[in-house]
């Protein structure tokens, strides 16, 4: 028989670790951004089959495949609508929602100004690296305007976008930013978002090494 009176084993950030071995290029910000995120899941030791990693399309938007969370792979710019959609659902789950600066800046620029506004209970987690890395390079929405690469030469000319700006002007009452080269700390902001009760926007510095190497 089962010991009803043995203490519950506690989880660990492997629990959280699918048997996917992650395809990023060596040194890529995100792995760190992954790892952050099973830590943080397990300084709050949430079951996994109590939360739903959404995404859209990027090299970070492969996140809910690497974990042992419900997972949901949307398409471009959309994972704002469809976590919304399944928190509202769904209250009793803790949802997640990640993506990167191209998915969730420029077709998704717009759920995620009125994500910010609809202060629905669900932690936004974008891995911003100032470039498209998974098509090969181009400037995203946060690309300095004189970034210089062979698809905009002399750079772009356009005024970069600042996503904390913009999530507090819409009226996110969660903004914070982190760093991939510090694991540490943004798995406890990750946390802290997540127990936050409302829209929590966390933008991580991941630096692309293949096309944003400086």
């Amino acid at each position: 028989m089962n010991d009803l009176s043995s203490p519950p084993v506690a989880l660990t950030a492997a629990n959280y670790k699918s048997d996917y071995k992650p395809i990023w290029c060596p040194g890529c910000g995100d792995f760190t951004v992954l790892g952050a995120i099973t830590k943080a899941l397990a300084m709050l030791q949430l079951p996994p089959h109590e939360v739903a990693v959404v995404s859209g399309i990027g090299c970070s938007s492969r996140i809910p495949a690497y974990t042992t969370c419900y997972g949901f792979h949307g398409v471009h710019g959309r994972a704002l609508a469809a976590g919304t959609g399944l928190k509202v659902s769904r209250p009793d789950l803790t949802v997640l929602v990640t993506g990167g600066d191209g998915d969730g800046y420029s077709i998704g620029g717009n759920h995620f100004i009125h994500a910010c506004r609809r202060n629905v209970d669900l932690t936004y987690i974008v891995m911003d690296n100032h470039v498209y890395g998974m098509t090969k390079g181009q400037a995203s929405p946060t690309t300095e305007p004189d970034w210089d690469n062979k698809l905009s030469p002399g750079g772009t000319g356009v005024r970069s976008f600042h996503p904390l700006v913009i999530a507090l002007a819409a009226g996110a009452n969660f903004v914070a930013r982190a760093f991939s080269g510090d694991p540490n700390g943004t798995a406890e902001v990750i946390a802290q978002g997540m127990r936050h009760p409302g829209f929590s926007f966390i933008e991580i510095l991941s630096p692309c090494v293949t096309f944003r190497p400086e």
